[in-house]
């Protein structure tokens, strides 16, 4: 399999993440969807990343769908979302919280980067959407203690709300403080200093 896409992306990260935890070996790519938009369009014509492309030549073209994928590849005891419920939605919506922290936090960047007059709504309304958001993930994580978000193994709830925060908290450094937000951060602390977080990882790169 080839994964493109840089792990900049908290969504390229945590399907690189899942690879390795998986087991399941890939060539990485670390293509721009600014400065390598050409190449990537050769596998997705929506130039977005995370692409993964299977051995057989199919293209997956979402996060979602990829780990989706990867996951019913698994047997039950290796899968990374529950495979029963209520456990699965569970965390489904807390993975889906995690994307959407991440997607906000995109939007909030370009605003600030792409737009030459700022909109002073969007700007508030971007901000107001991920503190309450953090807000949530915290009272989540809050109301256990055991290791990991669903037990005492590592979930794609983990490694989404994890990879989501890095992302946030490196494109957004005055929003890197969590103070207010005690569980969600020894949470991301301990998960950001696992091997595997530490090898699937890449600083911050700005679009130009």
């Amino acid at each position: 399999m080839i994964l493109i896409g840089q792990y900049d992306s908290s969504f390229v990260r945590r399907v690189g993440i899942a690879l390795r935890l998986y087991g399941l070996p890939f060539e990485h790519r670390p293509w721009s969807v600014f400065g390598d938009a050409d190449k990537i369009a050769e596998y997705n014509p929506l130039t977005r990343v995370p692409t993964l492309v299977l051995d057989d030549g199919d293209v997956l073209v979402d996060s979602v769908s990829i780990l989706d994928y990867l996951d019913g590849l698994m047997p039950d005891q290796r899968t990374l979302h529950p495979r029963t419920e209520p456990a699965r939605r569970h965390s489904l919506r807390i993975s889906t919280l995690a994307a959407g922290l991440a997607d906000k936090a995109v939007s909030l960047f370009y605003e600030r980067r792409l737009h030459e007059t700022v909109s002073p709504l969007w700007e508030a309304r971007c901000l107001k959407q991920i503190q309450g958001t953090l807000a949530a993930l915290e009272k989540d994580r809050a109301a256990s203690d055991s290791e990991y978000w669903f037990g005492e193994r590592i979930g794609h709830a983990d490694i989404a709300v994890a990879a989501s925060i890095r992302h946030m908290r490196d494109s957004h450094p005055e929003l890197a403080g969590l103070e207010a937000f005690p569980s969600l951060s020894s949470h991301c602390e301990r998960l950001e200093a696992l091997p595997v977080f530490q090898e699937i990882s890449q600083p911050f790169v700005a679009p130009t």
